[in-house]
């Protein structure tokens, strides 16, 4: 038995195939299909199973695609309300591919009606596809599909954990689809896990407190998703189509501007250090970075048309990959080439970058990290203004210069821009936080007035 591994960095998750040397069982694949069927190809192994842990909330599966194209069986929870063919599997239904023995599992909590593959072979250890249930120290958020469930899908996870953990060796290595980064995580993680079960009876948060503490400490830790996150569910029980990566229709200067006017998002992919130089009014600088579409999904009104800028057709090419992968198919235009070409003959802005040994006393800060970060520790005096809850709040966002930070710089660089575009005098303060806080400029007792 052999698992590969295919990772997805920009949305902290992981596909895989396990093989036998001949045959091969896909586990939650990504959109974009090539990248696994590459790895299939360099295996010279044949896929014959592909299988969901669930129906995912923060990408469009590929599944659906990938067994169109190697035309093998397509295993779902048999009680979810899929609108495709496929084979519907539920807890104790037992298969096998090739020399592979899978058993399924049933470990609601995540979603209701999530599952879990147990691959089996000879002597060696269970490989567990754990997909949104048992992470590395923690477990799936419990709160994706409704609030009215959440605190029974939390119970319904604790306990899955448990029953599927007292059914397994130590040995066993445990491998989940969320968990490098994904918000569809909870509580914290140990993402340095060695995968052995016997490792997760130690630290992981579902395997060491009991269940009440665990239902409190997960309902307390859940904070804002990704709104693109909404329109995940239905296009998954839809069943994902294949996707479309050829160029995009390529735009010239004037129309970048006719766009910008028309209030459509023509989105800038450069670094943020050349965006604060110089970018075209009312252009959203979004670094090509692996929180891309995370951040892009997270903002944009659903369905607006989106312009991709960058100097090169492979970064324009990057993003539409990044951005099919949560249902952004086609941008509307591209322009390659760098500002002086795209920008030519239109007005251009700049804004400072500073670091935080530069912040002057005084100064107007505004904070763009989640809440729960900033009421951790922040600042004195800062404003609270959570990047993705920027849009929504701009009728908060005082006058004057405006000293914009995050964690690390990439929230603050998108929020400066989205403010720039807004018309703010903004300095963009492109620093780790924890530089601030090392110097003594720290706030722990709570959330300041200004941010209430």
């Amino acid at each position: 038995m052999d698992v590969i591994t295919i990772e997805t960095p920009s949305l902290g998750d992981r596909s895989y195939v396990v093989h036998d040397g001949e045959v091969a069982l896909a586990i939650d694949p990504q959109r974009d299909v090539d990248r696994l069927m590459c790895a299939v190809d360099d295996a010279g192994v044949r896929i014959t199973h592909i299988a969901e842990t669930h129906v995912h909330n923060d990408y469009v599966s590929g599944g659906l695609t990938l067994a169109r194209l190697t035309d093998a069986t397509y295993l779902h929870a048999a009680d979810e309300p899929l609108r495709f063919d496929h084979t519907g599997v539920r807890d104790g239904d037992r298969f096998d591919v090739g020399q592979l023995h899978v058993e399924v599992r049933a470990t609601p909590g995540h979603t209701p009606h999530h599952l879990t593959y147990v691959v089996t072979a000879d002597d060696a250890p269970p490989a567990v596809f754990t997909g949104g249930s048992l992470l590395y120290g923690t477990v799936g958020r419990t709160d994706l599909v409704g609030a009215d469930q959440t605190e029974m899908l939390t119970r319904e996870q604790y306990r899955s954990v448990h029953r599927l953990a007292d059914s397994l060796p130590d040995e066993a290595r445990i491998l989940p689809t969320h968990g490098f980064g994904s918000f569809c995580a909870s509580v914290s993680s140990d993402e340095d896990s060695d995968g052995r079960l016997g490792t997760e009876r130690e630290v992981n948060v579902a395997l060491t407190v009991a269940e009440d503490a665990f239902v409190e400490r997960l309902l307390s830790s859940l904070d804002a998703f990704p709104r693109y996150y909404a329109h995940m569910g239905p296009l998954n029980l839809a069943g994902g189509v294949a996707i479309d990566l050829s160029p995009a229709a390529p735009i010239d200067p004037i129309e970048v501007v006719r766009r910008v006017h028309r209030g459509e998002w023509v989105v800038d992919l450069r670094p943020r250090n050349k965006f604060a130089a110089g970018h075209v009014v009312g252009t959203i600088g979004i670094e090509l970075a692996d929180g891309f579409s995370t951040y892009l999904g997270w903002l944009v009104p659903w369905g607006m048309p989106i312009t991709l800028l960058a100097d090169s057709a492979e970064e324009i090419t990057d993003a539409q990959r990044q951005l099919v992968r949560i249902g952004i198919d086609r941008p509307s235009g591209a322009a390659r080439g760098g500002l002086e070409r795209w920008g030519h003959g239109a007005e251009w802005r700049s804004y400072r970058r500073i670091s935080f040994a530069d912040l002057p006393a005084g100064a107007t800060v505004i904070d763009v990290r989640r809440r729960d970060e900033h009421d951790d520790r922040h600042l004195p005096g800062a404003i609270n203004l959570a990047v993705h809850e920027l849009l929504d709040r701009l009728d908060e966002v005082p006058d004057g210069e405006l000293f914009v930070h995050c964690a690390s710089g990439y929230r603050a660089s998108i929020a400066a821009s989205l403010l720039d575009r807004a018309g703010h005098d903004v300095v963009l303060v492109d620093d780790e936080v924890e530089h601030a806080f090392d110097s003594g400029r720290s706030d722990e007792s709570g959330r300041s007035d200004e941010s209430a």
